[in-house]
């Protein structure tokens, strides 16, 4: 009989170590997990996109340039190294570039039915009138200018639409921003419509409410 006891008490340390130990090996685990999640997130983000392959005569947009042409795709061997590229003209500017295949992010295609009529739709808003200095204003207008974006090129033909709450030697440099814009969004409505300049200006200066202008000015 005393035997069986000693037997006994035995087995239970046993198993209360068994059960103890798995249950803390588990919470340092969970804890080590937690952190160790962000940088795995942070690996995705960073992975390249695809590179975008365009074609002849296809039309692309550069940010500093607005929309061209893609006229040819050439080779050339610089330092022992092949590179490619295209030739882009882009008539409002008389302008042809050259950019190397592998540094296309600067390019984007042109916009999608879907996107002019959103642009549409921006220009028949009210526009927004700041009341910081001109200068500040005139370099985030450039800035949106060159950003590519269509929806940004947009608003500032919407906002430099009407010439309220300016100074009169500021009125130049104001004009000369809104021409540049309303030029830029146009040759896109052209390049995505495929309609006529003059179809396309009607279609942008009746969202803008200039039609009515016009012939009150007339």
């Amino acid at each position: 009989m005393p035997k069986k006891k000693k037997v006994k008490k035995v087995k239970k340390v046993k198993k209360a170590k068994k059960i103890k130990a798995p249950v803390k090996f588990l919470e340092k685990k969970s804890q080590a997990s937690g952190p160790d999640e962000k940088p795995e997130i942070k690996k995705i983000k960073k992975q390249p996109t695809e590179k975008r392959i365009y074609n002849l005569k296809d039309f692309v947009v550069y940010p500093k340039h607005g929309v061209g042409k893609i006229t040819a795709i050439e080779k050339a061997t610089i330092g022992e190294i092949d590179i490619q590229f295209y030739k882009i003209l882009v008539e409002k500017e008389k302008l042809t570039l050259t950019v190397p295949i592998n540094q296309q992010s600067k390019l984007r295609p042109v916009a999608s039915i879907n996107q002019i009529n959103k642009c549409v739709s921006i220009l028949k808003t009210k526009p927004k009138i700041k009341r910081t200095m001109w200068s500040r204003r005139a370099q985030e207008y450039d800035q949106k200018i060159n950003s590519g974006k269509i929806y940004e090129l947009a608003e500032v033909v919407k906002d430099l639409n009407k010439n309220t709450d300016i100074i009169a030697d500021q009125s130049y440099s104001e004009r000369q921003l809104f021409e540049k814009a309303y030029e830029r969004l146009k040759s896109e409505f052209e390049a995505v419509l495929k309609i006529s300049p003059e179809e396309v200006q009607k279609k942008m200066d009746k969202a803008l409410g200039r039609a009515k202008i016009l012939e009150d000015a007339q």
